[in-house]
């Protein structure tokens, strides 16, 4: 039997800028679909590239997908739309579906504003292949050794189906963050700062340094998963760009820090529970570092890269140039924090855990903003950046 997947498709060809035409179901494994392995006789090219409509694509992980694009900011409020934050709330429940459609279901969580949903790149299909939790191995094609994830095949193969059905102008990818150990690392730091009063930095360091090599080195291989899979499908490197991008920072270095170190106010208001020390490790040390280690991987495979290691300065959680909604104030593009609070902790629960520390419906904007911008610049690497008490509409490029 087929795997199928629920891939977040837009087409710009209806109206309606930011609305989901269609959940598109793509047959992934189709009866007569061979992929070769490296030591197979090269498949025959097709004589051109599909006539198809025009396409973006997105694959990789959470930071890509639009994982907790649920929330218009945060609060600590946690009835009814918790002072206007949860766009899952209908009137009298809450609906993820509201917002990741049927990929509220599996986790993949790929929401409605989305990167590639919020960018403008021209092309009548807007392509989510991205799945929260995903890692490098969740890219590659099955024949190279790539694994099924949440009930999906893996993406390069996801993206062969795409690929014939519609003429790809750019894929981007977000990928490496969860081989590398993200989540782990901001349980380890939470733990620290609510239960063992330690620093987790130290340790967490070490981790980060021990997996990068074999980290970047399946970002590699994603990379070259994904132009194999263009290849066979008759497209030339030029017929199409290929975006590598790297992640933001959710939280502020402790200066920027709008509550205080001791007290309760960081956990159960604020949603940022991180001592100072491992705050400006995670803001000034290891962000920088993974977004030079993907910068050197897309210099090596050809990729255009994308630096969002500074796209939220000044909108992280907890930084002091944002505020919580309140029932008087609501959620604004320009004072509510672009990120989400760290769901659980001494604060009460009100979404799923997994959205936490992620680009929110202001944050995925944003990115998505980045990405057009980026578009127009069809060759050299550069870093995005947001202007302060602006919405998306403030955010630019800086060469790197």
């Amino acid at each position: 039997m087929p795997e199928n997947c629920s891939s977040i498709t837009r087409s710009t060809a209806r109206p309606g800028r930011r609305l989901l035409t269609a959940a598109l179901a793509l047959p992934l494994a189709v009866a007569g679909l061979a992929v070769a392995s490296p030591a197979s006789a090269a498949p025959a090219v097709p004589a051109a590239v599909p006539s198809g409509p025009t396409a973006s694509v997105t694959l990789g992980d959470s930071y890509i997908s639009g994982e907790a694009g649920r929330w218009k900011g945060n609060s600590a409020g946690t009835s009814g739309s918790r002072n206007g934050t949860d766009r899952a709330w209908t009137g009298s429940s809450y609906d993820p579906s509201r917002v990741y459609g049927a990929t509220a279901a599996s986790g993949c969580d790929r929401s409605d504003v989305a990167e590639v949903l919020s960018a403008s790149t021209g092309s009548q299909n807007e392509i989510d292949l991205a799945c929260s939790g995903a890692v490098t191995a969740n890219v590659f094609r099955a024949a190279n050794g790539g694994k099924s994830f949440k009930g999906e095949a893996p993406q390069a193969d996801q993206l062969a189906t795409v690929a014939r059905q519609n003429n790809v102008k750019l894929i981007t990818l977000s990928i490496g963050g969860n081989d590398l150990g993200f989540a782990d690392v901001i349980s380890n730091c939470v733990q620290d700062y609510l239960i063992w009063y330690s620093y987790c930095h130290d340790s967490a360091q070490s981790s980060i340094d021990s997996k990068m090599p074999t980290a970047m080195a399946g970002v590699g291989k994603a990379i070259d998963e994904i132009r194999a899979v263009m290849a066979d499908a008759g497209y030339a490197p030029s017929d199409y760009r290929l975006v590598l991008q790297s992640y933001p920072s959710p939280i502020p270095r402790s200066a920027e820090m709008r509550y205080p170190e001791s007290g309760w106010t960081r956990s159960n208001t604020g949603g940022c529970p991180f001592w100072d020390g491992d705050a400006d490790w995670a803001r000034d040390s290891m962000v920088p570092q993974i977004s030079r280690a993907l910068a050197g991987v897309a210099a090596a495979k050809g990729a255009q890269f994308l630096d969002l290691s500074d796209m939220l300065q000044g909108r992280e959680v907890c930084s002091t140039a944002t505020r919580q909604p309140t029932v008087s104030s609501g959620p604004s593009a320009t004072t509510s924090e672009w990120a989400r609070f760290l769901d659980g902790g001494l604060n009460s629960t009100q979404g799923a855990l997994q959205e936490s520390m992620h680009p929110n419906y202001y944050g995925q904007q944003a990115v998505g903003r980045c990405l057009t911008l980026l578009w127009g610049r069809p060759s050299g690497d550069y870093a995005c950046r947001n202007t302060a008490g602006q919405d998306a509409s403030g955010m630019y490029l800086t060469a790197r």
